[in-house]
């Protein structure tokens, strides 16, 4: 290689090339005929034979002019020829020749006038046939115009990757001069790492003669486009009609357009996981800003009106609109994020005066497009000056509003906005953007929906659950109880610490199978029963009979529940199970266990009784009652998850309601589909009054 441009040094030795016909000139069949000074034949190769027809032995020492034309035009010959010999300048043309089988065909001659050492002259006619000849002409002149103006970039290489052609379209692409490629390898043009790929398929190529047709799509921009491309790559190896390597050809068509049609189906399809995973609106309003950042925008943010989320807030009225910011994202963590942030904080409550464009946004319902932002736009875009401070700083130069719209209301709006991202939002970046923007709106709209049904159950629920008694003759309670997470409805689980006679307390967990504001109604039912029987003083097993009754007679809802008695006096519990988890005694200075009794079927099931277990226990004991959610996980047993329990449980905590803290953050996921009510109780000395 050249140490000046990079060029293969030329080493002045004659290439070795096939005897088979392999060139241009061979495809020509370009025939030599020398004639004397007096016009007759004296040199005739044998391309000269397959030309016109004659062996050497019949051309060789005859004149040319009666041999290989029609009488009509010998004279015209003999003149050229005189012309040639004498003047020394060359003539070239089509000339009518005889063949020998007295056929008549146009020939292309170019001929010269030759001298030897002796002074002597000869006239050189170099032939091909004219028909042959035009077709070539044709091949070439299609191929160079395909070549110069076509739109496919194309490059020709050697078997070392080096430069050897490159057209006008690939010269625009590379934003580099046709020359500044030649002789110089792929990598020392395109050297960034995306295009590790494509050169060792040009080696493969080399290798197998296999093409590689749209192998390889690459995205980025050029030196001389500062936009965003995408470009499809096929190799093809080049041989030579003997099946010489003479290096690979390199095609690049830019495919934007279909590239970037095919990331907004992805997008859309990637939306359509991703959006709406939860009944939660602030995780929906994040997981629609993921999906946008950064294929769609380098920042992205979500509003919803406080209205829609807020019932007793006035709705969107003339004067400023209130919104509540629900996510932030942003594609690199720089000045930008804090920009957005500090202009729209998340999960605060956000003013908008009548002339700015969110507000301009929710109220028409109509998408926003500045593809070119300016100060005038920022002022607008921002809810004040300081913000749109920040975002100049930030460099926001495109932007982009659409409105959050599910079933004829509108919830909020979308934000998007570009400032390291060079390329403008275009409109059909504005309909992808809409597209999504669509699809979240339900999803958030659901989750509203969801969130207030939600609420008012829980709210039920929860004014359904006791408060503890003030004083438990020889007991100590704690209870909590967790609502199921935002995805889910509530649930039917609760607890009570009823007073009995006798200074008996009754302790009662129990869980309705189904969830909502019916299962919330049916576990007050249940609770009131509860009450209602425990004041008969009745047997644990009595208990549940009656209760199973009840829940035999509410349609389509069954329940498990766990109903025990302390009696202090006798320092013994009386407990009966209806298709419950089984309670946890934790005897003082010994390890907790699983109690073993009779299961029962839930309440409900009907026509299957009940049985009482009694138990001694004393000061110190404590009785762990609990639901399902505590301890039901998908990818665990519940073998496996009783037992952690069991070891939480073994260590002592200085009060009962840290132990009910330390069982909920240790045992509960906070995606966990239950809800979960945990009670426990420890016995206290007791002296009675008598």
């Amino acid at each position: 290689m050249s140490a000046a441009d990079g060029r293969p040094a030329d080493t002045g030795q004659p290439e070795e090339r096939s005897s088979q016909p392999s060139g241009l000139m061979d495809l020509l069949g370009v025939a030599a005929v020398l004639l004397d000074a007096d016009g007759r034949i004296v040199l005739w190769s044998p391309e000269a034979e397959a030309l016109f027809g004659y062996t050497a032995e019949e051309a060789l020492g005859q004149y040319a002019a009666p041999l290989l034309v029609h009488e009509q035009y010998w004279d015209l010959m003999i003149k050229l020829f005189a012309e040639v010999m004498g003047t020394g300048e060359r003539w070239a043309g089509a000339f009518p020749i005889r063949h020998k089988d007295g056929s008549t065909r146009s020939v292309e001659f170019r001929n010269m006038r030759l001298q030897d050492d002796r002074g002597d002259f000869y006239a050189l006619g170099l032939a091909t046939d004219g028909a042959r000849l035009r077709e070539v002409e044709r091949d070439v002149a299609l191929s160079t115009r395909l070549i110069s103006q076509s739109p496919i970039g194309l490059a020709i290489l050697d078997t070392e990757l080096r430069y050897v052609a490159v057209n006008p379209a690939l010269e625009r692409m590379h934003g580099i001069p046709a020359e500044d490629h030649l002789g110089r390898h792929y990598r020392e043009i395109m050297t960034a790492a995306k295009f590790e790929g494509p050169e060792a398929g040009m080696r493969q190529v080399l290798k197998t003669g296999a093409p590689m047709v749209d192998e390889y799509t690459v995205v980025g921009h050029t030196p001389a486009d500062p936009h965003m491309h995408a470009w499809s790559i096929s190799l093809y190896r080049l041989e030579d009609p003997q099946g010489r390597i003479l290096g690979v050809a390199d095609l690049v068509v830019d495919v934007t357009d279909r590239y970037q049609a095919r990331r907004r189906l992805a997008m859309i399809a990637d939306g359509s996981a991703r959006i709406g995973t939860t009944l939660e609106v602030e995780q929906t309003a994040r997981e629609l800003a993921g999906v946008t950042v950064p294929e769609l925008a380098d920042m992205a943010t979500v509003d919803v009106l406080d209205s829609v989320l807020d019932e007793h807030r006035p709705p969107l009225g003339e004067g400023p609109a209130l919104f509540r910011a629900l996510a932030v994202q942003a594609a690199y963590a720089t000045e930008a994020v804090q920009a957005v942030q500090a202009a729209d904080p998340p999960g605060e409550i956000a003013a908008y005066d009548a002339d700015r464009l969110p507000t301009e946004c929710v109220r028409t319902g109509r998408p926003i497009l500045i593809s070119h932002v300016d100060d005038a736009d920022l002022a607008r875009i921002a809810r004040d000056d300081s913000a749109a401070t920040l975002l100049a700083r930030a460099g926001v130069h495109s932007y982009m509003l659409l409105p959050l719209t599910a079933r004829g209301q509108i919830l909020g709006f979308l934000g998007l906005s570009r400032a390291r991202n060079p390329e403008p939002f275009s409109e059909d970046d504005l309909a992808l953007a809409g597209e999504l923007a669509s699809r979240a709106a339900v999803c958030i709209d659901n989750a509203r929906s969801h969130q207030t049904v939600r609420n008012a159950a829980e709210t039920l629920q929860r004014s359904l659950l006791p408060d503890h008694p003030p004083h438990l003759p020889g007991l100590e309670v704690a209870s909590r109880y967790r609502p199921a997470q935002a995805a889910y409805e509530v649930g039917g689980d609760w607890y009570d610490v009823l007073p009995l006679d006798g200074d008996k307390t009754a302790l009662v967990v129990g869980d309705v199978m189904g969830s909502g504001i019916d299962a919330a109604v049916t576990m007050g039912r249940l609770r009131t029963g509860t009450s209602d029987f425990a004041d008969l003083d009745l047997d644990p097993a009595q208990v549940l009979r009656h209760l199973d009754k009840i829940t035999s007679g509410l349609e389509q809802y069954i329940a498990t529940c766990v109903y025990a008695v302390y009696d202090p006096h006798r320092a013994e519990c009386h407990i009966s199970i209806a298709g419950h988890l089984p309670p946890v005694l934790v005897r003082s200075g010994k390890h907790p266990e699983l109690l073993d009794l009779p299961t029962g079927t839930p309440l409900g099931v009907g026509g299957v009784p009940f049985a009482t277990t009694t138990f001694p226990v004393g000061s110190g004991d404590r009785l762990v009652l609990y639901t399902d959610g505590l301890v039901e996980v998908r990818h665990h047993s519940i073998d496996e998850r009783l037992d952690t329990l069991l070891h939480l449980l073994d260590a002592p905590d200085p009060t009962l309601d840290e132990t009910c803290d330390r069982l909920l953050r240790q045992l509960r996921l906070p995606a966990d589909p239950d809800d979960v009510a945990v009670l426990i109780a420890r016995m206290q000395p007791f002296a009675s009054d008598s």
